[in-house]
C-alpha cells in the first residue's frame, strides 16, 4: 500500500504537462540536489524580452555567388567588401588565394553566399596549380550567379581562359573592377561594347571594390538573381571556414606582404596547434603554433630575417590581426621548415590541405 502511494503521481504533477514536469525536475550533482524554483518564484522574475521576429521564410532569398577572375584582379578585396569584414587574405602577389573561401552577407531579406576562388593559373603546371585550377572549375559549376572580375578597360589572354570556363545558363555579371585607375572614363563605353561581343553578360558593373557605394549597388544587383528560399546560415555568420583555417591564411598573408616578390608563391603555412583556453583578462585565449613551409634554405633565411626580426614581425602582425578578427587574446609561435619540391608532389600538396 505504501509502495502504491510512493509510485503514484501527485495531484499537482498530473496537472502539469510533460514539458513542465521535465523543466521542474530537481538537478542532482554528486550527492547535491538543487531544487527548481517554484511557481511563485517564477512569477517574481522580470519578464524576458521577446526575440525579434525573423523575416518570414516566404520573403527570404538565398543563393551562391561565385567570384572568378585571373590572378590579382582584386577578387579577395571584393569578397571582403561584400561581406563587410576581412575573411580572405590579400596581397600584391598572384595566387594569394588558394582555397575556395565562402563569405556570407545577410542584409534585409537576402542572404548572399559568396565564393571566392583562386585566380585561374595558366603559366605554371605544378601539382599545386592543378589543384587550384580544379577548385576554380568546381566553384563555377553549381552556382546561381557568377561575378566575372576584370580590371576595367583591360582584357587579356588570362581573362579569356577564365571566361571560357563559365557554363551557359548561369547569369554572369561583368564586374569591371579598379575603375578608379581608369583616367579617361570615355574609353569605358567602347570597351564594354567589345566585352559584350565576347560573352552574353547579363549586366555590366563598372566599380571599385574600395568604394562603399559601389559595393551597395553591386549587392542590390546581385539580390535579383538569388532564388526565393530559406537562408542556409545564421544571420550573424560570416564564413563557413574554421578559425584554424583563418589563422593559417593570416600568417600566409603577412608572410607574402613582408617578403615582397622575393619569396616564391609556393610557400605555405601549416597549423600545428590551435587550442582555446579560458582567459584571465579576456573572454577567450588562443594558443597557436604554425610552420611556414618553403622550398629552399635561402628562402628560410629570408623569412627568418636578421636575428629573427622578419619572423618576429610576421608573428606580431598576425597576432594583432587575429585578435581583431576572432575577438580573443592570441599567443602565436612560428617555425620555418624546408620541404623541397612540395608544390610538385601531389601527395604532399594534399597533406597540406589542398584539394
Amino acid at each position: 500500500m505504501s509502495t502504491d502511494k510512493k509510485n503514484a503521481p501527485s495531484e499537482s504533477a498530473t496537472e502539469r504537462t510533460p514539458q513542465e514536469q521535465t523543466m521542474r525536475r530537481p538537478v542532482q550533482i554528486a550527492g547535491v540536489t538543487i531544487q527548481p524554483r517554484d511557481a511563485s518564484e517564477d512569477a517574481a522574475l522580470p519578464p524576458v524580452a521577446a526575440a525579434p521576429a525573423p523575416v518570414p521564410v516566404e520573403g527570404q532569398r538565398c543563393g551562391l555567388v561565385a567570384i572568378v577572375g585571373k590572378p590579382n584582379v582584386g577578387k579577395s578585396t571584393l569578397l571582403n567588401a561584400l561581406v563587410g569584414q576581412k575573411i580572405s587574405i590579400t596581397s600584391r602577389k598572384a595566387q594569394t588565394t588558394r582555397h575556395r573561401i565562402t563569405g556570407i552577407r545577410t542584409q534585409g531579406a537576402a542572404q548572399y553566399v559568396f565564393v571566392d576562388t583562386p585566380g585561374f593559373q595558366t603559366i605554371h603546371g605544378t601539382a599545386l596549380n592543378k589543384s587550384l585550377n580544379k577548385t576554380v572549375v568546381g566553384a563555377v559549376s553549381d552556382v546561381d550567379l557568377v561575378l566575372f572580375v576584370v580590371e576595367a578597360g583591360s582584357f587579356t589572354t588570362a581573362d579569356a581562359k577564365v571566361l571560357a570556363l563559365l557554363k551557359p545558363g548561369i547569369p554572369v555579371l561583368l564586374v569591371a573592377n579598379k575603375l578608379d585607375n581608369v583616367h579617361r572614363r570615355g574609353d569605358i563605353a567602347p570597351w564594354l561594347q567589345s566585352m559584350q561581343e565576347r560573352h552574353a553578360f547579363t549586366e555590366f558593373v563598372p566599380m571599385s571594390a574600395k568604394q562603399p557605394k559601389d559595393i551597395e549597388r553591386l549587392l542590390g544587383i546581385c539580390e535579383k538573381y538569388l532564388p526565393e528560399q530559406p537562408w542556409w546560415h545564421a544571420e550573424d555568420e560570416l564564413t563557413d571556414r574554421s578559425e584554424k583555417f583563418l589563422a593559417s591564411e593570416m600568417v600566409r598573408e603577412k608572410l607574402f606582404r613582408l617578403t615582397g616578390d622575393e619569396l616564391p608563391y609556393t610557400s605555405t603555412v601549416v597549423i600545428d596547434k590551435f587550442e582555446e583556453e579560458a582567459g584571465r583578462t579576456a573572454k577567450r585565449m588562443l594558443r597557436i603554433a604554425a610552420t611556414i613551409v618553403v622550398e629552399r634554405e635561402g628562402h628560410k633565411a629570408m623569412v627568418i630575417g636578421d636575428k629573427g626580426e622578419k619572423l618576429k614581425r610576421i608573428g606580431t602582425e598576425t597576432r594583432v590581426e587575429l585578435e581583431k578578427l576572432l575577438d580573443a587574446k592570441v599567443f602565436i609561435e612560428l617555425w620555418v621548415k624546408v620541404r623541397s619540391g612540395w608544390a610538385d608532389d601531389e601527395a604532399r600538396v594534399r597533406s597540406f590541405g589542398y584539394e
